[in-house]
């Protein structure tokens, strides 16, 4: 997720397309993946995919409304607009709380990685995660935003080494090596595509961009698919690739730093480190446009009447320091207290909410392919219900 301070218009193709990528790709895979694997076993492939079916929904709603609208913002912006104020509050509630447990979940995966390549005492990996916090948190303070440019490079850097570590795994694919000791069956691919949902938020905030973007419209309607079905790519090889070089079962129980044991096994330390360095580079920056972009929310939100009017107020470099400072305080806390299957799972069941609100909100207003919003709609809704079931212990 990024927010880069760019002239009005200056965003072309390629830095959108690196923005949702980066934001989606930004600690998604290195955190997830043991999650997914452990909730549908050998179908865990198929998880993404149908994860990747309700985001390309949703993003397809997305820029529908904003082309529609043809202004920035997301979800708070459409309900705020429209008159359903109330729920335009709650959204913007639920969408502070999902970006919280987000950011919690890359701080985490940012010290799991760091504290496992260093090696070290157990506070080691939380006192990383706090560390990626605060130091994000100072670069937000000072109001600095993130060029497009390095955006673009540290993409391509990550999904470079993603791919190199999925081909090498694929070289070696025996499909038996997927099989877990007990199958949790097909209802495991609904249950691992809801728990690891939030492994592709991070899309929605190119509607926080719109202005930015060179021939804004075209580019909106165009970057979804291509953006989106990166990630699903990446995700689906990755998860395939991974058991071929570690197994199946030490995936899930080493899933915090699953990626990091597999380029190990791949090319030994030059591979651990290389691993390594992408997670670094991917949650850091996550973390700093999650805080971004989060935090500007929070003053919106906060100058409409609906949160503190501290949070609205900006220091000397335009920077809404308590908005910054209060997000960063909450979501240290939780990476420190860590629990990884919760924040991702929690993260998941707010995404899903709102995203289904998104859909359900572009069918309403009649925006975009209704054989696209309709359907994104229902499953989003339903695969909340099956993770709310699962939590319950019903499925």
């Amino acid at each position: 997720m990024n927010s880069p301070q760019e002239e009005k218009g200056q965003l072309g193709l390629a830095a959108v397309w690196a923005i949702a990528v980066g934001g989606m790709v930004g600690g998604g895979i290195f955190s997830t993946l043991g999650v997914v694997i452990s909730a549908a076993g050998h179908w865990a492939a198929l998880s993404f995919v149908l994860g990747g079916l309700v985001a390309y929904a949703t993003g397809h709603s997305l820029a529908a409304l904003t082309v529609d609208k043809d202004e920035a913002g997301g979800i708070y912006t459409f309900l705020r607009d429209l008159k359903f104020v109330r729920l335009a509050k709650w959204s913007a509630w639920v969408l502070l709380a999902g970006y919280v447990l987000t950011c919690a979940v890359y701080a985490y995966t940012f010290g799991a990685y760091l504290g496992h390549a260093i090696g070290g005492p157990g506070w080691l990996p939380p006192a990383m995660a706090a560390v990626a916090i605060l130091s994000m948190t100072a670069i937000n303070l000072r109001g600095a935003g993130q060029a497009a440019g390095v955006e673009i490079a540290i993409v391509v850097l990550k999904l470079a080494i993603l791919a190199a570590l999925a081909a090498f795994g694929l070289s070696q694919f025996d499909a038996a090596k997927l099989e877990i000791a007990q199958q949790p069956g097909l209802i495991g691919v609904v249950v691992g595509a809801a728990s690891v949902f939030m492994a592709y938020e991070g899309f929605e905030l190119l509607a926080y961009d719109y202005d930015e973007m060179k021939d804004r419209k075209k580019t909106m309607s165009r970057i979804m698919p291509l953006a989106i079905g990166s990630a699903a790519l990446i995700y689906v090889l990755v998860c395939l690739a991974v058991p071929m070089l570690t197994g199946t079962q030490a995936v899930i129980k080493d899933g915090e730093v699953a990626l990091s044991q597999a380029g190990q096994a791949a090319l030994g330390t030059p591979g651990l480190i290389a691993v390594t360095i992408a997670a670094a580079l991917s949650t850091a920056s996550a973390i700093n446009a999650t805080l971004f972009s989060s935090a500007r929310l929070a003053r919106e939100v906060a100058q409409d009447g609906d949160l503190p009017e501290a949070l609205g107020k900006q220091n000397s470099h335009g920077s809404p320091q308590w908005a910054v400072l209060a997000l960063a305080a909450l979501s240290l806390t939780l990476a420190v207290m860590g629990g990884l299957d919760g924040l991702v799972s929690g993260a998941s069941v707010v995404f899903l909410l709102v995203f289904g609100t998104l859909n359900a909100l572009a069918v309403k207003e009649n925006v975009g392919k209704r054989w696209i919003t309709l359907p994104g709609t229902v499953l989003a809704f339903a695969a909340l219900a099956v993770l709310l079931a699962h939590f319950a212990g019903l499925v």
